[in-house]
């Protein structure tokens, strides 16, 4: 049987016509500033969350939370259920 590549649960077909109805509705020319818009709020939403994650980041370690002795044990604890859930999950997963 033959399957189709999907990206986030689209297929191609329904790609097509998205963008068939974009041109459309927006014409050939508009299409380049619409994804140029597009990229530069992206771009400026990236930076926001990397700005936001560095000052939390930041905070942190100023306020010693983040290398202590008790997220050490707990981080290590969380791998080992990790590690055992993974182990359980291989045995329990079916092949295609």
């Amino acid at each position: 049987m033959f399957s189709q590549p999907t990206l986030l649960f689209i297929g191609g077909t329904e790609i097509i016509f998205i963008l068939f109805i974009v041109v459309m509705v927006f014409g050939a020319d508009k299409i380049p500033e619409i994804a140029r818009g597009l990229g530069k709020g992206m771009r400026t939403l990236k930076d926001a969350t990397n700005d936001i994650k560095h000052e939390v980041t930041k905070s942190a370690k100023e306020n010693g939370i983040i290398d202590t002795e008790v997220t050490q044990s707990i981080n290590e604890e969380l791998n080992k259920v990790r590690d055992e859930v993974e182990d359980f999950a291989g045995s329990v997963k079916r092949n295609k």
